[in-house]
């Protein structure tokens, strides 16, 4: 655990409430159908539950923040598009055009995008909210790509964004990314916070042939062994980060701290959750992870959280796509659940009768 101050109580995430768990598996149990029959959606209801303190779970002003940054260690060459792809694709966003706006516009989600550090230059824009730490990380094969000052400065800032949609009404909340070479950082940050050999977190990220992949590994290996010190999640962050990767650990935090229930997307937002677990672990109960993404790594990143994602679509995009698709199944949950007749309502005998 890193000696971070704790004043401003960002690290600090409480257990989920179970005081209503026998009464939410009740309700569960005792709806017209056979005790288990809805499967995965039984342990959603009675984990939005939880996390609401209720009996009846809502999905609320949905909401999902899409975080773009830029990194150093792009001049590496570890992805096969240039750095302007990033500024670009956030221009995508705010016309509309990208697939997490068609997702998220037919799962009724409200979508906001963030500048957490974008290295070109973006035109002012109604839709965008600027608030960029410093135009991209420092390359982190030759340095920490950023100080512990911008990591925590990032955090808060991503953790006051979700204060700003829990004040909204917000009580689902997930985020995604935009950062070309972002899945190094996140590789990066797997191979540390989680004690595993690099050449298992390395993937294709946008399509790397063999000899890119190669050069990746061999790259972020050398980056790795630069920086061999610490594993505390802070220096950890700081060194192999991404701005928008540290807006999203704080982002998970805030989120948790506001009770609301919060959908994991795939590699690269793991990641993020990596550096919030290590600082507060009960942040995971208020998660539900969207999806396996097909990036390599990300299935032993589900099993560091002992995580059963929800869909596998073999999806590798990112932009919280993954966690957009999960919004109708959180809905489906919170209407089984209120919506649904009893055994005793439906006049229905149940097997035990």
């Amino acid at each position: 655990m890193t000696s971070l101050p704790r004043s401003s109580g960002l690290f600090e995430v409480e257990p989920l409430d179970q005081t209503l768990r026998d009464d939410l598996q009740h309700i569960i149990d005792t709806k017209t159908k056979p005790p288990g029959s809805l499967g995965r959606l039984e342990a959603l209801a009675r984990q939005m539950g939880l996390i609401q303190r209720t009996t009846h779970p809502t999905v609320e002003r949905p909401a999902l923040i899409v975080f773009a940054g830029d990194h150093g260690i792009a001049d590496e060459g570890v992805s096969p598009y240039p750095q302007a792809v990033t500024a670009q694709m956030v221009a995508n966003f705010l016309a509309g055009g990208a697939a997490i706006n068609a997702l998220s516009r037919v799962a009724g989600i409200e979508l906001e995008v963030v500048n957490a550090g974008i290295a070109t230059p973006l035109p002012s824009s109604e839709g965008l909210v600027d608030i960029p730490v410093a135009a991209g990380t420092r390359n982190f094969a030759r340095e920490p790509a950023m100080t512990r000052d911008e990591a925590l400065a990032a955090m808060q800032a991503g953790a006051a964004r979700v204060r700003h949609h829990a004040a909204l009404g917000s009580n689902v909340i997930g985020f995604g990314e935009m950062g070309i070479a972002n899945t190094s950082s996140a590789a990066c940050l797997m191979s540390r916070l989680c004690n595993v050999p690099i050449e298992e977190c390395v993937g294709r990220g946008t399509g790397l042939d063999d000899a890119g992949l190669a050069k990746k590994r061999d790259v972020l290996a050398s980056a790795l062994a630069r920086h061999a010190v610490s594993s505390d999640p802070l220096d950890a962050l700081a060194t192999f980060g991404g701005f928008e990767i540290a807006m999203m650990a704080g982002a998970y935090l805030a989120a948790a701290q506001a009770r609301m229930t919060i959908l994991v997307d795939g590699f690269i937002a793991s990641s993020a959750l990596l550096v919030a677990d290590a600082f507060a672990p009960n942040v995971r109960e208020y998660c539900v992870f969207a999806h396996a993404s097909n990036e390599a790594g990300h299935r032993r990143m589900l099993d560091h959280f002992g995580a059963q994602p929800l869909l596998s679509l073999d999806m590798r995009l990112g932009e919280g796509t993954g966690a957009a698709l999960a919004v109708p199944l959180l809905r489906a949950a919170a209407a089984f659940v209120n919506e649904m007749a009893s055994f005793e309502s439906a006049g229905v005998a149940n097997r035990d009768a």
